[in-house]
């Protein structure tokens, strides 16, 4: 089982930032702006409707069109739920208005079709697609219009995914297991290789060869108890105990899955 000695180093980093709101000034408090994406029918018609309509194509099946990028069997939206508009799913909104920035998994400022090429690269098993092609202008133009009203500069209700406060206890894989057992394994499988229908990914793996790879951002305890806390079991999201997201995280995390391509020798 992998779960190394170095669970309090995850302690620690828990409560830094995942991804999620942009931090406060000192002595600020910003509240969170609620904010909606405009509704499938005011994607415009002509050639910039047509790319948004392509970028949902990618994002909802990607790899029948994307194929040659992806190395697993994920979509986008196997994290980013409801087509990229479910709030603390990482939704596209929040990411286009926060973007770009500084990151320090890569120690540089990052635009927006950068962070997507690593979302192929690792939560996708793949390989980055280029930046000018057809593949990330169509995601980025996606999310552009998803975006559509969303203010600049101003935190976003939902934005990334839940930052949780570090958990009171050690999380215990072994009880996670249970909770996956009694929680999640109907959809994503008892061997978390996920379920399929007519050759279709019904529920994505949490694990395995064709789940994301060590370095994704969900291979991180403290996100995905996050993740998990506001969105599983799906469309019973913030039904788990704190515990139990931490817990399940913990399970799901000490499983096997592909490498992280940055440390393959």
């Amino acid at each position: 089982m992998r779960y190394p000695a170095t669970l309090s180093l995850f302690l620690l980093v828990a409560s830094l930032s995942l991804a999620g709101l942009p931090p406060a000034r000192a002595g600020e408090s910003p509240r969170p702006v609620a904010f909606t994406p405009p509704p499938d029918r005011e994607i415009p018609a002509g050639p910039f409707g047509d790319l948004v309509r392509k970028g949902e194509k990618i994002f909802t099946h990607t790899g029948r069109y994307a194929g040659k990028y992806v190395g697993n069997d994920l979509t986008c939206e196997s994290c980013h739920l409801d087509r990229g508009r479910k709030p603390y799913a990482a939704p596209l909104w929040g990411a286009y208005v926060s973007y770009p920035r500084f990151r320090s998994k890569n120690m540089k400022v990052s635009r927006l079709g950068e962070r997507i090429q690593g979302c192929f690269r690792f939560s996708m098993n793949g390989t980055a697609p280029p930046l000018e092609g057809d593949t990330i202008r169509s995601i980025v133009a996606y999310s552009f219009w998803m975006a559509k009203g969303a203010p600049v500069g101003t935190p976003l209700d939902g934005t990334g995914m839940l930052r949780m406060a570090p958990p009171a206890h050690i999380p215990d894989p072994a009880r996670g297991k249970k909770v996956y057992e009694a929680r999640c394994a109907l959809c994503h499988g008892a061997d978390g290789l996920g379920t399929f229908s007519g050759g279709e990914v019904g529920f994505p793996p949490v694990w395995g060869p064709r789940s994301y790879n060590r370095g994704a951002g969900l291979a991180k305890v403290a996100k995905l108890a996050g993740f998990i806390k506001m969105n599983m079991p799906l469309s019973k999201g913030d039904s788990l105990s704190d515990r139990d997201a931490w817990d399940v995280a913990a399970y799901v995390d000490s499983q096997n899955r592909p490498a992280d391509p940055r440390k393959k020798s």
